[in-house]
């Protein structure tokens, strides 16, 4: 017999436990990680009536793949743009939520004794919600239309981007042992720096290359292309000081952005699930049930402080965002559990030796248990804001009330606020790239250069040349790009009190162009020469070429704009109505926020009750209070629609209602038809003859108006009469004596009609 590698039979014996178990948590409706963590502990060292996993060095490996994958799968369904788009309330209630949370871990972890690194894990396990389980949660209790979902899921998406970089902050304390102020703020600049030029310079390149090798991508192809990507950029991040997690979230969000990412996420999908399954089961091979029994205090510590610290600064954080108080505790108690992202963070902790053992089963304790409770929490929200609000003092609510009221009516922005926000994007994208352009001088140009030329005077002066050439373009946006927008012309329409203001702008960022290009020359030439020569020359050189310069960079501008618009492109040529409605409703909503209401699109089921009936007989204003905004058809929008328009099946239907409407109004827009035919089988279902005489009351009758597709769930596919076959006759064809007609029904309906 050959020999086995000891990698092969433990890879069989984690997949086989962890088929097992995820099935059996499958059928019980429960997490599927939970099921994975169970199968870990099965096959672990810590459970000996089966076969125990052998090669840990090697399965170590793969579940750190499986990381690397897990944070691809997750920049893929992530974008910049999405984070962009999360409205203030979400950020908000984001931000309050995670230093708090992060704050009070950090401190329960000294009060327990542990040591420094031990409670700074411990915080960054505890800032990131589960998505898939507050996700499951929704849709079982129905309640993924309702307003707080909209925020919840909006600081889901905040929570994501911010452990990442917690994670990159914990592995340089780890690394460096160094806690100071500064050091973390060089660290977070540093981290921001580069996130920018990743981003920037993935935009601008990746697209490109892409869509020119569109036709020799298949599918085998694509997907070899999207994960040599995702490994080059881990290694490239760890390279600058960063972890390989960060590097993999990073050209997962770039590739979001591309009109492949449909593509690619369906095709890494099994790879990510096969490497995510083994990530989990290994965490669950770490589970010592002696530790756990031993720190059961920590584990209930860590457990209350995640029920109770998360809900209350979640809460928090939504009410001082302008958040009702009765949405405000919604979306707390939605929030309260741990997500998937602790295992990560612990893992990564355990990976450099900086944590202790025992914070992984403290982690999975405490996971479990808060798992298991949300449904029950965002169940409880609604009952539990009704019996607050009977205990707190009257003028309390009122006050809080009156707060999300005037706090939800600030919605237009200035025009300096947005010129500034333009003035400030110009400045900082084009400083990024200025700043990139330098580092790649200074550490690869100079010393090519170097190596290459003997004469100092041609090597700075080709040096210069070559680095402010291609730095050109972005140092004249940087200096002279204005902002596009209506705001700013208006602003500088008005002269008496605007024009010196944004003098005093475009002097600072001059100034700050000149320092640029001044501390450029001087890593080639002297500072004398470069204050008396290089810079005036520079400058006179960028004035005369100014309009070139300046068409240059638009180009280039417009190449970037292009690259990242094509996924939002594509999407309108493919679904242009669909996505004008949801922008479209994404514009009205702020506006809809003082009145405690949001419009939701609901699609009209094909068996509804309702379906053919005109709104003046559903009559859903009067009696459910919402209002139909817009009917979409197809590729056709109604918008306002009448009374007398029909609501037909697959019907887009889009309704602006509250909270408590909605829950009125949902099971009467779900209903389907209640007749005797609604749970009818394939036995059912019979072709069956009927003859038209006294008894069945259709002489002279009309197919359309005899009710037989109503009556007996049927259709009429043929009539014989006269000893002629008619197949599929006309609906306007009626009924004559005798004749013989078959109908495709329910069985015990039609024989029910003929005994009859």
């Amino acid at each position: 017999m050959g020999h086995l590698p000891d990698l092969i039979r433990d890879l069989a014996l984690i997949l086989v436990a962890g088929a097992i178990t995820t099935i059996i948590f499958r059928k019980i409706k429960q997490p599927l990680v939970l099921g994975y963590i169970i199968a870990g502990f099965l096959v672990g060292p810590h459970f000996e009536l089966i076969p125990t996993v052998v090669d840990n060095a090697n399965i170590k490996t793969l579940a750190d793949i499986g990381v690397i994958f897990l944070l691809f799968g997750l920049g893929l369904e992530f974008s910049f743009k999405k984070l962009l788009r999360v409205g203030g309330a979400a950020s908000i209630t984001a931000f309050v939520e995670i230093i708090f949370i992060t704050t009070t871990g950090y401190f329960a972890g000294q009060l327990m004794g542990w040591t420094t690194m031990d409670s700074l894990f411990l915080g960054g396990m505890l800032a990131s919600s589960s998505t898939t389980i507050i996700i499951r949660a929704f849709d079982e209790l129905g309640m993924k239309t309702k307003q707080f979902a909209r925020i919840v899921f909006g600081v889901l998406v905040v929570e994501d981007i911010v452990v990442i970089l917690l994670m990159v902050l914990l592995s340089t304390m780890a690394v460096s042992q160094q806690f100071e102020g500064s050091e973390m703020l060089f660290t977070v600049l540093k981290l921001l720096f580069f996130l920018a030029v990743w981003f920037i310079s993935g935009i601008f390149l990746l697209p490109t290359l892409l869509k020119k090798a569109r036709k020799l991508l298949d599918e085998e192809t694509l997907l070899i292309t999207a994960i040599g990507l995702c490994l080059g950029m881990v290694v490239l991040a760890t390279q600058v000081g960063f972890s390989a997690e960060l590097g993999a979230f990073i050209m997962g969000s770039i590739i979001a952005e591309t009109t492949s990412a449909e593509k690619v996420e369906h095709l890494i999908k099994p790879v990510k699930d096969l490497f995510g399954a083994v990530f989990f089961v290994s965490v669950g091979m770490m589970i010592d049930p002696r530790a756990i029994a031993e720190y059961g205090l920590p584990v209930l510590v860590v457990t209350l402080l995640t029920l109770v610290g998360k809900l209350f600064s979640t809460t928090l954080g939504a009410m001082l965002s302008g958040q009702p108080l009765k949405q405000s505790m919604q979306v707390g108690m939605s929030m309260a559990q741990i997500g998937e992202f602790a295992f990560i963070v612990a893992t990564l902790g355990l990976s450099l030796g900086v944590i202790s053992d025992f914070l992984f089963p403290v982690a999975v304790g405490a996971s479990a248990i808060t798992t298991f409770t949300t449904p029950y929490l965002i169940k409880l929200s609604g009952p539990f804001h009704d019996s607050l609000v009977k205990v707190l003092p009257e003028k309390w609510v009122n006050a809080l009330n009156a707060y999300s009221s005037n706090t939800q009516k600030i919605q237009a922005e200035s025009d300096w606020k947005i010129v500034l926000k333009s003035y400030a994007r110009i400045v900082a994208t084009n400083g990024v790239i200025i700043l990139a352009l330098m580092l790649l001088s200074f550490n690869f140009l100079i010393p090519f250069l170097a190596r290459n030329f003997q004469d100092d005077m041609l090597r700075n002066t080709l040096g210069l040349v070559i680095s402010l050439g291609i730095g050109a373009p972005f140092l004249w946006a940087l200096m002279a790009r204005r902002p596009d927008n209506i705001a700013y012309k208006e602003l500088w329409t008005n002269r008496k009190y605007n024009r010196g203001p944004l003098l005093i702008i475009e002097i600072l960022r001059n100034a700050l162009g000149i320092l640029l290009i001044g501390f450029w020359v001087n890593r080639f030439f002297s500072t004398l020469v470069a204050l008396l020569v290089a810079v005036p020359i520079i400058i006179l050189v960028m004035v005369i070429f100014s309009q070139r310069i300046q068409t240059l960079y638009r180009r280039l501008e417009g190449s970037f704009l292009s690259n990242l618009n094509a996924r939002e492109r594509a999407a309108l040529e493919n679904e242009s109505l669909a996505s004008e409605v949801l922008k479209r409703n994404s514009s009205l909503q702020p506006a809809l926020d003082p009145w405690d209401a949001h419009i939701v699109d609901l699609e009209v089921g094909q068996q509804a009750a309702y379906a053919g009936e005109t709104l003046r007989d559903l009559g859903w204003r009067e009696k459910y209070g919402i209002n139909v905004v817009y009917l979409k058809r197809g590729e056709k929008l109604i918008h306002a629609p009448g009374r007398d328009q029909k609501v037909l099946p697959f019907d887009h239907v889009g309704i602006i209602a509250t909270d408590d409407q909605l829950q009125t109004f949902m099971p009467v827009f779900n209903a389907t038809e209640s007749s005797a035919g609604a749970n009818i089988t394939t036995e059912d279902i019979a072709l069956q003859k009927i003859v038209i005489d006294e008894h069945t009351s259709l002489r002279g009758r009309t197919l359309r108006d005899s009710g037989i597709r109503e009556n007996l769930n049927g259709l009429v596919v043929g009539i014989e009469r006269d000893g002629n076959r008619i197949l599929n006759p006309d609906s306007n064809m009626k009924f004559e004596w005798d004749d013989i007609v078959w109908v495709v029904g329910d069985r015990k309906l039609i024989q029910h009609l003929r005994d009859r």
